[in-house]
């Protein structure tokens, strides 16, 4: 069996530098040696594709990630992907990675809280439990981290530094088919927080330079009405609008009326984000938008999900 692995940087590939900050520096063919080639069985072939932050990666940056997963699931010698990245965005990568036709295979995604060189290090064992994961063949795309087996589709980092710092959201399953493989970075879309009395400030100021907007609202999709008002706005100029919530557990519903209740706007065209919160939706919409599937249906209502947990 052989497999790619595709490198783009993060924590797990960070080492202490001489001002005690972390620096990505640690290759892919160092990860992929760190795992320790045994029976002669498997190999894996290392695709340096970035070496970053990964909250500095921009959807340009996944529109190659995609290309590049798709390139190497098209070889007939290729068995599956393994993505090592970092754990800011990483929930970000894994649902785009779910949402679009890449071609057959696993994907598994892992990464670590600690840096390469710590002592202690997470790394380690996140590395080999995602390549085993790879290995087993069971197919879709995975976040692998702390133990656990997250499907891409709703999984979140619930935690700055926990090592097992990840959970999965149930959000349901895809009413939507695969999507043909397009571009998002033509279509950026904002997040933009409510808070108790906010204004239409961040609202208005964004139409100009956005293809479509999610809301991070209060509760189950409310916001003020100076703001609810600048989403009317947004929503009367053709800008698609995903509301989606700051509470951590829970739906959006969009049950309130009033010129902020997530009801009322819902009339107006914005679309509840369900179980997904903001980062999530935001590439959920970038991808409907993409490839013009209407944004509704890509946040349909569908059975709760189910959690998988590595034996």
């Amino acid at each position: 069996m052989t497999f790619a692995l595709i490198a783009t940087g993060g924590t797990i590939a960070c080492t202490t530098v001489r001002d005690g900050s972390l620096v990505p520096t640690v290759s892919g063919q160092q990860l992929a040696a760190s795992l320790g080639a045994d029976d002669g069985t498997h190999d894996i072939e290392v695709v340096e594709f970035r070496a970053l932050d990964s909250s500095s990666i921009t959807l340009a940056d996944l529109d190659e990630l995609l290309l590049c997963v798709r390139e190497q699931l098209a070889r007939p010698d290729i068995d599956g992907v393994l993505i090592t990245h970092g754990t800011d965005s990483l929930e970000e990568t894994a649902l785009a990675l779910s949402l679009f036709d890449l071609g057959d295979g696993p994907i598994v995604l892992t990464g670590a809280q600690r840096a390469f060189d710590h002592p202690a290090g997470d790394g380690p064992r996140n590395l080999r439990d995602a390549y085993e994961l790879l290995r087993s063949g069971k197919p879709g795309v995975w976040v692998q981290f702390g133990g656990k087996t997250i499907p891409g589709r709703g999984a979140r980092k619930w935690h700055t530094s926990q090592l097992n710092g990840f959970e999965e959201l149930p959000v349901g399953d895809s009413a939507v088919p695969l999507l043909p493989l397009a571009p998002m970075a033509g279509n950026p879309v904002e997040i933009i927080a409510a808070y108790p009395g906010a204004g239409a400030t961040l609202v208005d100021a964004s139409l100009p330079h956005t293809r479509g907007l999610v809301i991070e609202a209060m509760g189950s999709g409310n916001m003020g009405a100076e703001m609810g008002a600048g989403v009317a706005r947004a929503l009367q100029a053709d800008i698609p609008v995903v509301i989606s919530t700051r509470t951590p557990y829970g739906n959006t519903k969009l049950a309130y009326g009033g010129a902020g209740g997530g009801a009322t706007l819902g009339e107006m065209g914005a679309v509840a984000a369900g179980g997904f919160r903001a980062g999530q939706a935001r590439i959920m919409l970038a991808a409907a938008l993409a490839t013009g599937t209407p944004v509704a249906e890509m946040f349909s209502r569908a059975p709760a999900s189910t959690t998988y947990t590595a034996g």
